[in-house]
């Protein structure tokens, strides 16, 4: 089982809580404050397709999710909106030491597999060294009433909103990122053990530019 780094995609140290629970990484409160103005960081928004190895720290990859698809309110609603109320996207992340999915109320990763499996989330080059690929993983069984196309195109929609989300905290913390839609979609489904109502939609790469 993977030990949990203080940077993540690192082999050792340990920063913030870390449990005990060999299967759960615990991290530390989102800063939910600060930052980039809005109008500097559309203004900074871009794609990039050239990553460093360079590992994120623990407190920054726990700002990242928050800002993409956190909790913001009493209720539980997110930083994201999503179609008709329903929750119905997940966050994976591929890490060189494992597979994690993000749980938003205990704002915790939980382990889904102890593989380093970022090679395969696209056809790019990059996606297999930079430090993250968050993959965006859609309920389909929480989308009554409407046709499997339907579902994949407001899926979509919705993994669109986190993707933005993701680019703007990028912009304004300093990391670079771009949102795929490159990837081998039955294999990746196959290799995340996906029930047959769960499909993937699209997958985004976070890191730090290369020199």
């Amino acid at each position: 089982m993977p030990q949990h780094p203080a940077k993540i995609g690192t082999p050792q140290g340990a920063a913030g809580a870390v449990s005990h629970r060999p299967n759960i990484m615990d991290l530390p409160a989102p800063r939910k404050t600060g930052g980039m103005p809005l109008c500097s960081a559309l203004q900074q928004r871009h794609s990039t397709r050239e990553y460093s190895d360079r590992p994120i720290a623990r407190q920054l990859l726990s700002d990242l999710l928050w800002a993409g698809f956190g909790i913001n309110r009493p209720s539980g609603d997110r930083t994201a909106p999503y179609w008709r109320h329903v929750m119905v996207i997940d966050f994976y992340l591929a890490l060189t030491d494992g597979l994690w999915i993000y749980e938003p109320k205990a704002h915790s990763l939980l382990l889904h597999l102890a593989d380093d499996i970022r090679g395969h989330t696209g056809h790019q080059e990059f996606v297999a060294t930079a430090p993250l690929d968050l993959i965006y993983v859609a309920h389909g069984e929480h989308m009554t009433d409407i046709s499997a196309e339907e579902r994949r195109l407001y899926a979509s929609v919705d993994a669109a909103f986190i993707g933005q989300n993701v680019y703007l905290f990028c912009a304004s913390a300093g990391l670079a990122t771009v949102f795929r839609g490159a990837v081998d979609y039955a294999k990746l489904a196959r290799i995340l053990r996906l029930p047959d109502q769960q499909f993937v939609t699209f997958a985004q790469t976070v890191g730090y530019q290369a020199a």
